[in-house]
């Protein structure tokens, strides 16, 4: 397994940011954070799935490299 790369980086941090805005939202009543905190969360988790996916398919082409080589 590689590292994470940007993408993954990125929604990781995303989500997590996410989740503190929608929390103190909740917490101050304070609907338009919470939303911000929601949609942050929510691309997020879209940046983190195509980083991930972007990685599983740069290992998969490295695998079938190193099988050839052999």
């Amino acid at each position: 397994m590689s590292l994470p790369n940007d993408d993954e980086v990125k929604g990781t941090w995303d989500k997590a940011k996410g989740a503190v805005k929608e929390n103190v939202g909740h917490a101050v009543g304070d609907e338009q954070l919470e939303a911000e905190g929601q949609a942050d969360r929510a691309s997020g988790n879209v940046q983190d799935a195509y980083g991930e996916a972007k990685r599983k398919t740069g290992d998969a082409i490295n695998d079938v490299g190193d099988a050839i080589k052999r």
